[in-house]
């Protein structure tokens, strides 16, 4: 029997990157899964057909985790298919970098209102969805905050909110048999790196020389990890803050 069987994952951001490749192992390992969405519905669809192809069950479901009434719209159809939560995933998030200089009042809320307070909201609406026996919830952090290079300080600000958040909500929910956990990774090699024409930059090249392991990053590189702290197999860890970086 697969890790997951019969139970239920609400994966954020999971058209594109580490958020697609979460919701197909978690597919894959027999969790059916809502792959949420904000904009590229059309790249939702293709996990959900390559998730269904492969024999799993998934739906996907648009919504902007920054906006609250957006998240309820989320988890009432969460609750219309499926009934339940067992796993959120909260991995939507956005990233931009530059001097304080050029730090603004806009940027640095389209940041946090996303990557810290759309993760407060969206664990707050999805608690009423999770069973007696608990569930665990996975925060998909970075590893910037604690290299926290410079012209990062928005960027490296939310992620270390999310870090703390972690902390406190293992507490906080540990009595519903929820556990809170935190993946901080490292440069991966997603769409969006590749998209900014980070791939074969300079940047790149500089990062796979300081990672004992010596290469980028690949989304299946989180998603393993999302598995294995989705399941029983990591039913004593909680609290976690774990660097997924290639040693980095």
């Amino acid at each position: 029997m697969n890790k997951l069987t019969g139970k239920i994952a609400v994966v954020t951001g999971a058209s594109k990157g580490i958020g697609a490749a979460a919701a197909k192992r978690l597919a894959a390992e027999g969790a059916s899964v809502v792959v949420n969405f904000h904009t590229s519905k059309n790249d939702a669809d293709r996990v959900v057909s390559e998730i269904v192809a492969a024999g799993g069950k998934a739906i996907a479901v648009g919504a902007d985790v920054s906006d609250e009434k957006q998240i309820a719209e989320l988890f009432a159809k969460t609750k219309e298919v499926y009934g339940k939560l067992d796993i959120l995933v909260n991995n939507a998030g956005i990233y931009a970098f530059g001097p304080l200089e050029e730090v603004t009042p806009d940027k640095y809320h389209r940041e946090h209102n996303l990557n810290v307070l759309g993760l407060l909201l969206t664990t707050k609406a999805a608690l009423y969805l999770f069973p007696s026996e608990g569930g665990s919830i996975i925060n998909i952090g970075s590893r910037v905050n604690s290299v926290a290079p410079a012209k990062s300080a928005i960027s490296s600000a939310s992620k270390a909110a999310v870090d703390a958040i972690t902390k406190v909500l293992s507490k906080e929910l540990g009595p519903r048999k929820i556990r809170v956990n935190s993946l901080n990774p490292g440069i991966i090699m997603t769409e969006g790196f590749i998209a900014g024409g980070l791939a074969n930059s300079p940047m790149q090249k500089h990062y796979v020389e300081l990672t004992p392991l010596g290469r980028m990053g690949e989304p299946d590189d989180v998603a393993f990890p999302i598995v294995f702290l989705a399941s029983d197999d990591s039913r004593w860890i909680s609290g976690e803050l774990i660097i997924v970086a290639g040693g980095e």
